[in-house]
């Protein structure tokens, strides 16, 4: 079993940067592809990266590809999100979650273990 804590939320202005950290507990993490989906009020849970076991595959929605990159450190057990350019629309609760048989999917179902999240302001 994995579980996962989610940091590094905050408020930012529109434009600004800011890193999430997942850090993960239990054995194997090196194992399992990671992923970071997002929720925003009154929206469904939406997919936005996802790395493989090894990190040498990432995966990114249309909608932050260019602006924010995924990464990992097995040694550190943890995975981040580093986010730039950021917009009022990536207004949201951040979740990182855990996928034991894959190699990273966009497929929310997929995943085995989730956060519980870090929430992210972008004003205007």
């Amino acid at each position: 079993q994995v579980q996962l804590v989610e940091s590094g939320g905050g408020s930012v202005q529109a434009g600004g940067s800011l890193r999430l950290s997942c850090a993960a507990s239990g054995r194997r993490f090196s194992s399992y592809a990671m992923g970071w989906f997002r929720q925003a009020p009154g929206k469904e849970r939406e997919f936005v990266a996802a790395i493989s076991w090894g990190g040498g595959v990432t995966y990114y929605a249309d909608s932050v590809k260019g602006r924010f990159t995924i990464s990992r450190d097995n040694v550190k057990n943890t995975v981040y999100l580093q986010m730039n350019s950021l917009k009022p629309e990536d207004t949201a609760d951040y979740y990182c979650a855990a996928d034991g048989y894959g190699s990273g999917t966009s497929i929310l179902a997929e995943y085995d273990y989730w956060g519980q999240g870090t929430q992210v302001t972008v004003s205007s």
